[in-house]
Protein backbone atom coordinates (compact mmCIF):
# COMPACT_ATOMS: atom_id res chain seq x y z
CA UNK A 1 0.00 0.00 0.00
CA UNK A 2 0.92 3.68 0.01
CA UNK A 3 1.80 5.60 2.80
CA UNK A 4 -0.91 8.02 4.05
CA UNK A 5 -3.01 7.13 1.32
CA UNK A 6 -7.28 6.71 1.67
CA UNK A 7 -9.66 4.88 0.38
CA UNK A 8 -11.81 6.10 -2.27
CA UNK A 9 -14.64 3.79 -2.13
CA UNK A 10 -15.60 1.02 -4.39
CA UNK A 11 -14.08 0.95 -7.97
CA UNK A 12 -14.93 -0.87 -11.10
CA UNK A 13 -12.23 -3.76 -12.31
CA UNK A 14 -11.36 -3.65 -15.85
CA UNK A 15 -12.22 -6.50 -17.56
CA UNK A 16 -8.85 -8.94 -18.43
CA UNK A 17 -8.82 -11.96 -20.89
CA UNK A 18 -6.76 -14.98 -20.28
CA UNK A 19 -6.33 -14.04 -16.18
CA UNK A 20 -6.42 -17.48 -13.31
CA UNK A 21 -9.72 -18.44 -12.62
CA UNK A 22 -10.57 -19.89 -9.25
CA UNK A 23 -12.28 -23.36 -9.72
CA UNK A 24 -14.83 -23.02 -7.54
CA UNK A 25 -16.88 -20.62 -8.54
CA UNK A 26 -19.79 -20.62 -5.78
CA UNK A 27 -19.20 -21.35 -1.77
CA UNK A 28 -15.86 -21.57 -0.22
CA UNK A 29 -12.86 -21.98 -2.11
CA UNK A 30 -10.31 -24.93 -1.98
CA UNK A 31 -11.43 -29.04 -1.37
CA UNK A 32 -9.00 -29.72 0.69
CA UNK A 33 -8.41 -30.35 4.07
CA UNK A 34 -5.21 -28.40 3.90
CA UNK A 35 -6.32 -25.80 1.24
CA UNK A 36 -9.12 -24.66 3.68
CA UNK A 37 -6.97 -24.61 6.79
CA UNK A 38 -4.98 -21.54 4.63
CA UNK A 39 -8.22 -19.83 4.81
CA UNK A 40 -8.44 -20.61 8.66
CA UNK A 41 -5.38 -19.37 9.22
CA UNK A 42 -5.83 -15.95 7.54
CA UNK A 43 -8.70 -15.64 9.26
CA UNK A 44 -7.61 -16.47 12.29
CA UNK A 45 -5.16 -13.37 11.65
CA UNK A 46 -7.52 -10.69 11.93
CA UNK A 47 -8.33 -10.97 8.01
CA UNK A 48 -11.40 -12.74 7.82
CA UNK A 49 -14.02 -10.43 7.03
CA UNK A 50 -11.39 -8.16 4.62
CA UNK A 51 -10.64 -11.62 2.82
CA UNK A 52 -14.53 -11.56 1.21
CA UNK A 53 -13.12 -8.42 -1.04
CA UNK A 54 -11.46 -10.51 -2.81
CA UNK A 55 -13.68 -13.39 -3.93
CA UNK A 56 -14.89 -11.75 -6.74
CA UNK A 57 -11.49 -10.92 -8.28
CA UNK A 58 -10.49 -14.82 -7.71
CA UNK A 59 -13.03 -16.25 -9.91
CA UNK A 60 -13.65 -13.67 -12.62
CA UNK A 61 -9.59 -13.89 -13.39
CA UNK A 62 -8.28 -10.51 -12.70
CA UNK A 63 -5.05 -12.11 -11.03
CA UNK A 64 -3.35 -12.45 -14.45
CA UNK A 65 -0.06 -14.43 -12.83
CA UNK A 66 1.27 -15.58 -9.41
CA UNK A 67 4.82 -16.85 -8.95
CA UNK A 68 5.57 -19.11 -5.74
CA UNK A 69 9.10 -18.97 -4.22
CA UNK A 70 10.49 -19.91 -1.18
CA UNK A 71 9.20 -17.74 1.19
CA UNK A 72 7.62 -15.16 -1.29
CA UNK A 73 4.70 -14.58 -3.80
CA UNK A 74 5.02 -12.26 -6.60
CA UNK A 75 1.57 -11.38 -8.07
CA UNK A 76 -0.15 -9.20 -10.78
CA UNK A 77 -3.73 -8.00 -10.31
CA UNK A 78 -6.04 -6.07 -12.57
CA UNK A 79 -8.04 -3.80 -11.33
CA UNK A 80 -9.29 -0.52 -12.37
CA UNK A 81 -6.54 1.60 -13.61
CA UNK A 82 -4.74 0.58 -17.33
CA UNK A 83 -1.82 -1.05 -14.99
CA UNK A 84 -2.36 -4.12 -13.09
CA UNK A 85 -1.28 -3.76 -9.41
CA UNK A 86 1.72 -5.29 -8.33
CA UNK A 87 0.97 -8.08 -5.22
CA UNK A 88 4.13 -9.14 -3.04
CA UNK A 89 3.45 -11.47 0.31
CA UNK A 90 6.29 -12.70 2.18
CA UNK A 91 5.40 -15.47 4.32
CA UNK A 92 8.65 -16.42 6.99
CA UNK A 93 10.76 -19.34 6.47
CA UNK A 94 11.53 -21.45 9.02
CA UNK A 95 15.42 -21.68 10.16
CA UNK A 96 17.53 -24.20 9.79
CA UNK A 97 17.16 -25.35 13.68
CA UNK A 98 13.14 -24.96 13.03
CA UNK A 99 13.03 -26.78 9.50
CA UNK A 100 15.88 -29.72 11.99
CA UNK A 101 13.73 -30.59 14.12
CA UNK A 102 10.23 -30.68 12.27
CA UNK A 103 12.13 -33.10 9.47
CA UNK A 104 12.79 -35.55 13.02
CA UNK A 105 9.32 -35.20 13.82
CA UNK A 106 8.10 -35.92 10.17
CA UNK A 107 10.54 -38.72 10.31
CA UNK A 108 9.56 -40.26 13.41
CA UNK A 109 6.15 -41.24 12.05
CA UNK A 110 6.73 -43.56 8.87
CA UNK A 111 3.15 -42.30 7.78
CA UNK A 112 3.73 -38.90 6.92
CA UNK A 113 6.41 -39.91 4.57
CA UNK A 114 4.22 -41.94 2.77
CA UNK A 115 1.25 -39.84 2.99
CA UNK A 116 3.69 -37.02 1.76
CA UNK A 117 5.28 -38.69 -1.14
CA UNK A 118 1.62 -39.57 -2.43
CA UNK A 119 0.96 -35.37 -2.29
CA UNK A 120 -1.46 -35.81 0.13
CA UNK A 121 -1.10 -33.79 3.38
CA UNK A 122 -1.11 -36.12 6.68
CA UNK A 123 -4.13 -34.86 8.47
CA UNK A 124 -2.05 -34.81 11.34
CA UNK A 125 0.99 -33.23 10.39
CA UNK A 126 0.47 -29.52 12.31
CA UNK A 127 1.37 -31.86 15.45
CA UNK A 128 4.42 -32.44 14.40
CA UNK A 129 5.10 -29.08 13.79
CA UNK A 130 4.18 -28.08 17.27
CA UNK A 131 6.34 -30.70 18.46
CA UNK A 132 9.33 -28.91 16.99
CA UNK A 133 7.99 -25.36 18.51
CA UNK A 134 6.96 -24.82 14.95
CA UNK A 135 3.91 -23.69 12.40
CA UNK A 136 3.54 -24.89 8.93
CA UNK A 137 0.59 -22.11 8.33
CA UNK A 138 0.73 -18.84 9.17
CA UNK A 139 0.05 -18.44 12.97
CA UNK A 140 1.13 -14.76 13.93
CA UNK A 141 0.95 -11.35 12.34
CA UNK A 142 5.03 -10.91 11.65
CA UNK A 143 4.38 -14.60 9.68
CA UNK A 144 3.46 -12.39 6.54
CA UNK A 145 4.48 -9.11 5.25
CA UNK A 146 2.03 -7.93 2.40
CA UNK A 147 2.09 -5.14 0.00
CA UNK A 148 0.24 -3.72 -2.77
CA UNK A 149 1.00 -1.10 -5.42
CA UNK A 150 -3.17 0.08 -5.51
CA UNK A 151 -3.98 3.11 -3.51
CA UNK A 152 -6.00 1.02 -1.01
CA UNK A 153 -4.59 1.23 2.69
CA UNK A 154 -6.71 -1.41 3.91
CA UNK A 155 -4.58 -4.93 4.19
CA UNK A 156 -5.28 -7.32 2.53
CA UNK A 157 -7.07 -5.49 -0.31
CA UNK A 158 -8.98 -6.90 -2.61
CA UNK A 159 -5.90 -7.48 -4.73
CA UNK A 160 -3.73 -9.32 -1.83
CA UNK A 161 -7.41 -11.73 -0.83
CA UNK A 162 -7.92 -12.44 -4.24
CA UNK A 163 -4.69 -14.10 -4.57
CA UNK A 164 -4.89 -15.72 -1.10
CA UNK A 165 -7.99 -17.45 -2.37
CA UNK A 166 -6.34 -18.52 -5.33
CA UNK A 167 -3.00 -19.45 -3.29
CA UNK A 168 -6.10 -22.42 -1.58
CA UNK A 169 -7.10 -23.98 -4.33
CA UNK A 170 -3.17 -24.16 -5.95
CA UNK A 171 -2.40 -26.22 -2.60
CA UNK A 172 -5.51 -28.69 -3.23
CA UNK A 173 -3.40 -29.32 -6.36
CA UNK A 174 0.31 -28.84 -4.71
CA UNK A 175 0.52 -29.48 -0.96
CA UNK A 176 3.74 -28.92 -1.77
CA UNK A 177 3.91 -25.52 -2.19
CA UNK A 178 2.93 -24.64 1.46
CA UNK A 179 6.17 -26.06 2.98
CA UNK A 180 7.99 -24.21 0.36
CA UNK A 181 6.35 -21.37 1.71
CA UNK A 182 8.13 -22.39 4.66
CA UNK A 183 11.26 -22.05 3.07
CA UNK A 184 11.79 -26.11 2.08
CA UNK A 185 10.91 -27.43 -1.91
CA UNK A 186 9.40 -30.89 -2.67
CA UNK A 187 12.81 -32.63 -2.93
CA UNK A 188 14.29 -31.09 0.10
CA UNK A 189 10.96 -31.99 2.27
CA UNK A 190 11.48 -35.81 0.80
CA UNK A 191 15.30 -36.23 1.18
CA UNK A 192 15.00 -35.11 4.68
CA UNK A 193 11.56 -37.43 5.46
CA UNK A 194 12.55 -40.21 3.68
CA UNK A 195 15.87 -40.04 4.49
CA UNK A 196 15.12 -39.81 8.63
CA UNK A 197 12.69 -42.59 8.32
CA UNK A 198 15.30 -45.08 6.66
CA UNK A 199 17.70 -44.42 9.48
CA UNK A 200 15.09 -45.19 12.17
CA UNK A 201 14.26 -48.20 10.21
CA UNK A 202 17.87 -49.27 9.96
CA UNK A 203 17.58 -51.30 13.30
CA UNK A 204 14.19 -53.01 11.95
CA UNK A 205 15.51 -54.28 8.56
CA UNK A 206 19.07 -55.84 10.07
CA UNK A 207 16.60 -57.85 12.66
CA UNK A 208 14.93 -58.84 9.60
CA UNK A 209 18.39 -59.76 7.95
CA UNK A 210 18.96 -62.78 10.60
CA UNK A 211 17.27 -65.83 11.42
CA UNK A 212 15.81 -66.45 14.54
CA UNK A 213 19.62 -68.34 15.57
CA UNK A 214 21.44 -65.33 15.27
CA UNK A 215 22.57 -66.22 11.79
CA UNK A 216 22.21 -65.03 8.79
CA UNK A 217 18.66 -65.66 6.56
CA UNK A 218 19.34 -68.02 3.70
CA UNK A 219 19.03 -66.60 0.14
CA UNK A 220 15.88 -66.38 -1.36
CA UNK A 221 15.33 -68.44 -4.43
CA UNK A 222 16.39 -66.38 -7.61
CA UNK A 223 13.04 -65.34 -9.51
CA UNK A 224 11.98 -67.51 -12.70
CA UNK A 225 12.84 -65.10 -15.50
CA UNK A 226 10.22 -64.26 -18.11
CA UNK A 227 9.07 -66.57 -20.76
CA UNK A 228 10.94 -64.54 -24.50
CA UNK A 229 8.27 -66.68 -26.26
CA UNK A 230 4.68 -64.17 -27.00
CA UNK A 231 3.02 -67.61 -26.78
CA UNK A 232 4.32 -68.94 -23.30
CA UNK A 233 3.54 -65.15 -21.86
CA UNK A 234 0.00 -64.65 -23.19
CA UNK A 235 -0.92 -68.22 -23.89
CA UNK A 236 -3.15 -68.56 -27.45
CA UNK A 237 -5.53 -65.92 -27.59
CA UNK A 238 -3.19 -63.35 -27.54
CA UNK A 239 -0.09 -65.40 -29.84
CA UNK A 240 -3.23 -65.03 -31.97
CA UNK A 241 -4.22 -61.98 -31.72
CA UNK A 242 -7.83 -62.75 -30.62
CA UNK A 243 -9.45 -61.86 -27.62
CA UNK A 244 -8.81 -57.66 -26.99
CA UNK A 245 -11.79 -56.76 -28.48
CA UNK A 246 -13.88 -58.50 -25.95
CA UNK A 247 -12.28 -56.14 -23.26
CA UNK A 248 -12.24 -53.02 -24.96
CA UNK A 249 -14.73 -50.84 -23.59
CA UNK A 250 -15.34 -47.37 -22.18
CA UNK A 251 -14.29 -46.79 -18.73
CA UNK A 252 -16.51 -46.85 -15.88
CA UNK A 253 -14.86 -43.27 -14.83
CA UNK A 254 -14.55 -40.40 -16.77
CA UNK A 255 -10.89 -38.55 -17.30
CA UNK A 256 -9.79 -40.84 -14.12
CA UNK A 257 -6.29 -40.08 -14.72
CA UNK A 258 -6.94 -36.78 -14.88
CA UNK A 259 -8.69 -36.56 -11.86
CA UNK A 260 -6.04 -38.39 -10.15
CA UNK A 261 -3.06 -36.37 -11.49
CA UNK A 262 -5.31 -32.91 -10.36
CA UNK A 263 -6.01 -29.77 -11.85
CA UNK A 264 -4.15 -27.69 -14.14
CA UNK A 265 -1.70 -25.23 -12.28
CA UNK A 266 -3.29 -21.95 -12.25
CA UNK A 267 -5.86 -22.61 -14.58
CA UNK A 268 -6.99 -19.76 -16.83
CA UNK A 269 -9.66 -21.37 -18.93
CA UNK A 270 -13.11 -19.93 -18.76
CA UNK A 271 -14.86 -23.33 -17.09
CA UNK A 272 -13.13 -25.34 -14.73
CA UNK A 273 -10.41 -27.70 -15.94
CA UNK A 274 -11.72 -31.06 -15.14
CA UNK A 275 -15.22 -31.26 -16.01
CA UNK A 276 -14.15 -29.44 -19.35
CA UNK A 277 -11.78 -32.23 -19.66
CA UNK A 278 -14.40 -34.84 -18.72
CA UNK A 279 -17.00 -33.49 -21.15
CA UNK A 280 -14.06 -33.93 -23.69
CA UNK A 281 -13.60 -37.86 -22.81
CA UNK A 282 -17.41 -38.82 -22.18
CA UNK A 283 -17.78 -37.19 -26.65
CA UNK A 284 -14.24 -38.83 -27.42
CA UNK A 285 -14.44 -42.46 -26.16
CA UNK A 286 -17.30 -44.09 -28.51
CA UNK A 287 -15.74 -42.08 -31.31
CA UNK A 288 -12.38 -44.07 -30.30
CA UNK A 289 -14.48 -47.24 -30.17
CA UNK A 290 -15.86 -46.89 -33.68
CA UNK A 291 -12.74 -46.39 -35.08
CA UNK A 292 -11.48 -49.31 -33.02
CA UNK A 293 -14.29 -51.73 -34.04
CA UNK A 294 -13.95 -50.45 -37.79
CA UNK A 295 -17.47 -48.66 -37.63
CA UNK A 296 -18.69 -45.68 -39.64
CA UNK A 297 -17.28 -42.67 -37.94
CA UNK A 298 -19.20 -40.61 -35.66
CA UNK A 299 -19.07 -36.68 -35.62
CA UNK A 300 -18.41 -36.03 -31.45
CA UNK A 301 -20.90 -34.10 -29.51
CA UNK A 302 -19.23 -31.58 -26.58
CA UNK A 303 -22.26 -29.89 -25.11
CA UNK A 304 -21.61 -26.72 -23.67
CA UNK A 305 -18.35 -25.53 -25.82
Amino acid sequence: MTPNSKYQGPSRPRRTRGGIRAQTQRGGFARSWWGKRWIEALEGLDAGGRLLRGRSYARGGQVQSIEIGKGKIVAFVQGSRPDPYKVLIRVRPLTGEEWGAVSRALAGRAVFAARLLAGEMPERIEDAFAEAGASLFPSRLDDLRTGCSCPDSVNPCKHIAAVYFLLAEEFDRDPFLIFQLRGRTRDEIAKRVISGAEEGDVGHRVSQDRSEDGGPQPAAPPSEPLPAEAESFWGEAGAEGHGFADAVRVPPATAALVKRLGSFPFWRGESAFIPMLEKIYRAASPVGMSVFLGEPEIAPAIEDR
